[in-house]
């Protein structure tokens, strides 16, 4: 393996950091939602890790497809951004529904005082919120019938890595496999890598953080904040 093959696995290496790091939406998406959901980290990190691994292996194998198919590089970086168009649209229209189903439940979970009156004459409110009733039933429920691991999985198989294709394109041209090969894991691991030490220390951070009263709105928050991560994908070109 020559010498230029190793500078291209540490560009692709470098660029997968850069590119991860200026992404929110490689991050963002998996910090709001485990904090709203109340994951454990090891469920963050797992889903993460299977989005992540998702998202770049689907570009690894476009890229090879057209390298097989011989299908040049303007070509595929094409294909790659109306990925990422769709892709962005699709975060958006998650996080906007994501946010309007948050809302309409604390709007059901609004505290609301009831009155108890006694056979002796005494009376005494107390807070109630309807939302909370039977939650150790429903709360596990909601857990095996959720769906949001597989809708941020699904959008993230379809987002694309952008820089990924023209970097691999340099070896393939060289017919040199092992180099394909290792540029494409250099920029997949840190990729990977990078999106989990983020949303591992972000999460973390997090967990330390009480909205108090605005608890039962962290839905609600969660899915404006990967709407507007995707608004900033789509709009910014992050």
């Amino acid at each position: 393996m020559n010498h230029e093959i190793l500078v291209i696995a540490g560009t692709a290496a470098s660029i997968g950091f850069l590119h991860t790091l200026l992404g929110p939406d490689h991050y963002l998406p998996f910090i709001v939602i485990s904090r709203a959901r109340k994951w454990r980290l090891s469920k963050t990190l797992f889903v993460s890790f299977l989005c992540g691994l998702g998202h770049v292996l689907s570009s690894v194998a476009l890229g090879l497809l057209g390298i097989a198919l011989g299908v040049a590089v303007f070509k595929l970086e094409n294909i790659e951004a109306f990925r990422g168009s769709v892709a962005a649209w699709l975060l958006i229209g998650f996080g906007f529904a994501y946010f309007l189903w948050g809302l309409r439940r604390a709007i059901k979970n609004r505290p609301h005082t009831h009155a108890h009156f006694h056979s002796d004459g005494e009376e005494h409110d107390h807070l109630h919120q309807h939302g909370q009733e039977h939650a150790h039933v429903h709360d596990h429920e909601a857990k095996k019938t959720s769906l949001t691991p597989w809708v941020l999985f699904a959008i993230f198989v379809f987002g694309p890595c952008e820089p990924l294709i023209p970097i691999i394109m340099y070896p393939a041209a060289r017919h040199s496999t092992a180099g394909v090969i290792l540029v494409a894991a250099a920029f997949g691991i840190v990729t990977i890598v990078t999106m989990l030490t983020i949303i591992a220390l972000s999460s973390w951070g997090i967990s330390f953080v009480r909205l108090g009263k605005l608890e039962r709105y962290s839905h609600a928050l969660a899915g404006a904040m990967i709407f507007f991560s995707g608004l900033s994908v789509q709009f910014l070109g992050l």
